[in-house]
């Protein structure tokens, strides 16, 4: 074993007894999740549990949705087919959401549309690249 990247046991503690480092624990990252989320007029708007807050223009947020029918999914070969989507008013129109085993937000659309799983980390990175 070399000295410059020792092993670890499961535990975390180094094989190295020169070694005082450990690698980070799942403990030791906060667990991104939100504390409200509401409907303000044509913005959904989430408070986070670090404070930070984040506002989604619903057509953006619909936009957006990860779904495979809106997104595409890879073919077996890794390219992505996209599919052609077409949004009419109602698509833009929350009738409601869902939390998904406590790590993703499922939106309901007045369209019918409901298949979208948008995790907490997805949301949090659209927040911050929407401005």
């Amino acid at each position: 074993m070399s000295e410059l990247a020792p092993q670890f046991l499961a535990s975390g503690v180094a094989r190295s007894a020169n070694d005082w480092r450990r690698r980070p624990d799942i403990f030791d990252i906060m667990r991104l999740e939100p504390t409200n989320i509401q409907q303000i007029g044509d913005e959904l708007a989430i408070v986070w549990n670090d404070g930070i807050e984040s506002y989604f223009n619903l057509q953006f947020l619909r936009r957006a949705c990860p779904c495979a029918a809106c997104g595409g999914e890879p073919d077996v070969l890794g390219k992505v087919v996209r599919p052609n989507v077409t949004y009419s008013p109602k698509s833009f129109q929350l009738t409601g959401f869902d939390i998904v085993g406590g790590y993703a937000l499922q939106p309901r659309w007045a369209d019918g549309h409901s298949t979208g799983i948008y995790s907490f980390t997805y949301l949090r990175r659209l927040g911050q690249a929407s401005g």
